[in-house]
């Protein structure tokens, strides 16, 4: 489970990567031909990297707290049963004892 979340990431994390890549690539291009000036360029390259590093700091942050979330709940049921199996162990236990008390006499 978790190595599907941290796969989940490093994609999210490749992604960006490629976007980045990619958005630098047509930036340049259209200051190659003469669409945009270099300063524009660097200006948009500058907002879609903070745009993308925020975007990916919302995303980490939800994949957190929805892993805090299920962690929660399965650890909580498995409590439960955890719980409702010693119970069990402690009332078999003592019904082998009543046996054995039985037997003995």
């Amino acid at each position: 489970m978790i190595e599907v979340i941290k796969k989940a990431i490093l994609a999210g994390v490749g992604a960006a990567a490629l976007t980045k890549e990619k958005a630098e690539e047509v930036l340049g291009d259209l200051v190659e031909k003469g669409k945009l000036s270099a300063s524009d360029a660097k200006e948009a390259a500058k907002k879609i990297a903070d745009d993308g590093k925020q975007e990916f700091e919302e995303a980490s942050s939800k994949v957190q707290e929805k892993f805090n979330e299920l962690v929660s709940k399965v650890g909580g049921k498995q409590s439960d049963r955890i719980d409702a199996l010693e119970t069990r162990i402690a009332e078999l236990e003592a019904r082998l004892a009543e046996q054995d008390e039985s037997s003995a006499d």
